[in-house]
């Protein structure tokens, strides 16, 4: 539920590095104005899309009794790796928001972190009231984690080496379980975890010498997806149609091996252009890819 509410964070961030050259660098020290500015809109950001999901997502399994329930172990944990993805981003475009408007580095990865984690527990909360679903501590603690991948990273080296990236298809699968894996194209993208893939991306030349040869754009991405899930518990599923039809799938997990283009360190001038390769580099870039699976081996020419 959370990739149209990353998307208003991305677009901030965009937002917040528009204009002229000065406006793109963080300030030496607060600045009121774009400490206000950012504020604001990161609470209104919060406020709005808490609002607007509680009347679009909520408002036909809102209950009276707050609830849990376990999930870990469904959909072969691709959600878990939503949360920890969406963690992740989130804690990023927030202390970089921060960072801009003056405060510390300090300062402002902690508060990204704190930003990021209090954000999506929000929705935990809400999911709790929910007749349909539940608080689920595993995708708290997937939050969590996703937060402090991004926090380790920027206290051990002040970048973000170890990148998760996002990449997204139409499987197949959708169009025998519309309503659980979507029956529009958007839908199909958000919900059906067949099509998405979930990438660590390393880059090389970060943790070699400044004389290195090795392209400093260049990275190794690391990706897990699955196959033929097309129930969220149930690994072997089989559906039969009234016109006789039987249709049985094995679901399995799938490993892959590509390259992939780590667009910040891309030799690139324009400031906003610059703006555009941050915003962006969430995306595995398309590459030939190698493709692992208890069914074997696989390649494709260009897998996203």
């Amino acid at each position: 539920m959370f990739r149209g509410l990353i998307i208003g964070f991305i677009v901030l961030q965009a937002f917040l590095c528009v204009g002229q050259r000065s406006f793109f660098e963080p300030a030496e020290e607060p600045n009121k104005a774009r400490l206000i500015g950012t504020s604001s809109a990161i609470g209104s950001l919060w406020a709005g899309s808490l609002i607007g999901l509680h009347q679009v997502w909520y408002s036909e399994s809102w209950g009276d009794d707050f609830h849990s329930f376990d999930d870990s172990r469904q959909w072969m944990q691709m959600d878990k790796a939503g949360h920890f993805f969406t963690g992740q981003l989130l804690a990023q475009h927030s202390s970089s928001a921060f960072r801009w408007s003056g405060i510390s580095r300090k300062k402002s990865r902690i508060i990204g972190s704190l930003i990021s984690f209090g954000y999506l527990s929000s929705f935990e909360i809400m999911d709790g009231r929910a007749d349909e679903w539940g608080f689920s501590w595993s995708d708290l603690s997937a939050n969590a984690l996703g937060c402090g991948w991004f926090l380790w990273q920027d206290i051990l080296w002040e970048e973000q080496r170890l990148q998760l990236k996002f990449s997204a298809h139409l499987s197949p699968y959708a169009q025998y379980r519309p309503s659980v894996l979507g029956s529009t194209f958007a839908e199909r993208l958000l919900k059906d975890y067949n099509g998405q893939t979930y990438w660590l991306s390393i880059n090389p030349s970060s943790f070699l010498n400044e004389s290195s040869r090795f392209p400093k754009w260049l990275n190794f991405a690391f990706g897990y997806s699955v196959d033929a899930k097309v129930h969220g518990e149930e690994d072997n599923y089989t559906l039969f149609y009234s016109d006789g039809g039987v249709y049985e799938f094995n679901a399995q997990r799938l490993l892959l091996f590509s390259l992939d283009v780590d667009l910040t360190r891309l030799p690139v001038k324009k400031p906003w252009l610059k703006t555009v390769c941050k915003v962006f580099n969430h995306v595995k870039i398309p590459f030939p890819t190698i493709q692992f699976s208890k069914s074997g081996f696989r390649s494709h020419l260009l897998y996203f």
